[in-house]
């Protein structure tokens, strides 16, 4: 990540953190991270900030992974995570059976009407 890029992601978090009226120590707190990492975070002063910190800060933010990991020139997946790992990652919360009542619903929804749940087969266009 060149320096153009890393202060882009830190203003974008900056950004983010003041419409939550957090702090730097707040969302350090809530992300698992000490505030000072936070700052230098917002102040692009990370040329290659370790991917699991930018993820925590994402989500404590509530701003697309996707999108914080391309402001940092990281690879982004093209490809979905199947179904139950989706519902894990996306609703942490979830009890185990109350996933296994959504995926069982969303399988006979599929079935009814012809739909893979896998996706498309590569080079197929989901449009």
């Amino acid at each position: 990540m060149d320096d153009e890029q890393a202060k882009s992601l830190g203003e974008l978090l900056k950004r983010k953190r003041e419409e939550l009226g957090l702090s730097t120590r707040q969302l350090g707190e809530i992300a698992g991270l000490d505030g000072v990492t936070v700052l230098r975070f917002e102040q692009g002063a990370f040329a290659a900030p370790r991917p699991d910190k930018l993820a925590r800060v994402a989500e404590a933010l509530g701003i697309s992974l996707a999108d914080v990991y391309a402001l940092a020139d990281y690879a982004v997946p093209d490809d979905l995570p199947s179904f139950r790992p989706y519902l894990r990652a996306k609703y942490r919360g979830l009890p185990a059976d109350e996933v296994d009542k959504i995926e069982a619903y969303a399988a006979r929804l599929a079935k009814r009407h012809g739909v893979d749940l896998t996706g498309p087969a590569p080079g197929q266009d989901e449009a």
